[in-house]
């Protein structure tokens, strides 16, 4: 009897500690589970936090390049030196905290190429543009208007990219230049390169 007793004891500790062991690794499984939900939901959250701040940086950028206004004297400058070829040459700056393009610097009829050169500065974005005078191989008199994206390496790169994200705009204000050239060095601008670009044989 004391046996009979001894083995329904034993049995009922082997189902209590069975039932334990299964709550323990069922309560195991969730806790991983759930560890494993809010690592995905973690990683969810900072890939989303992530490109939400990439979306941001490339919106800020991008509206701190945007809406620049144009100066009536820009497009004004400018149909002067196409139509009544009273400059050699224009340059434009634009003023950041103002958020305009304004014309820089005017350039005489008779100033020359170095002129235009020396009005550049080595280490600041400009957009130009300049009245070229050549003689084709046929001999005949020509000239061009070219507009210039100056954008030098040692600029910095928030102008470099205001520059560059405003250029179509700004062209859209010039209408009648024939060629368009991007340099970063002045060799890139050469008088070679002007001639090259309209089949030209000497200034």
């Amino acid at each position: 009897m004391k046996e009979k007793k001894a083995y329904h004891i034993n049995l009922e500790e082997k189902k209590i500690k069975r039932k334990r062991k299964e709550k323990t690794r069922t309560l195991l499984l969730r806790i991983r589970s759930h560890y494993r939900q809010e690592k995905t939901n973690f990683i969810g959250a900072l890939d989303f936090l992530l490109s939400s701040i990439r979306s941001l940086s490339f919106k800020i950028m991008a509206n701190a390049a945007s809406g620049m206004a144009v100066h009536d004297d820009c497009k004004l400058k400018f149909l002067e030196l196409k139509a009544k070829r009273t400059h050699r040459f224009i340059i434009y700056k634009i003023e950041e905290k103002q958020k305009q393009v304004v014309v820089e610097k005017l350039g005489e009829p008779t100033e020359s190429y170095e002129d235009f050169t020396a009005g550049l500065p080595a280490d600041e974005c400009r957009y130009a543009v300049y009245d070229f005078d050549f003689t084709t191989e046929e001999n005949v008199q020509k000239s061009r208007i070219f507009f210039i994206a100056w954008s030098p390496d040692t600029a910095r790169v928030r102008s470099k990219m205001i520059y560059a994200s405003s250029k179509d705009r700004f062209k859209r204000e010039l209408d009648g230049f024939q060629v368009e050239l991007q340099a970063t060095d002045p060799t890139e601008m050469g008088l070679d390169v002007f001639r090259s670009r309209v089949g030209g044989i000497e200034c």
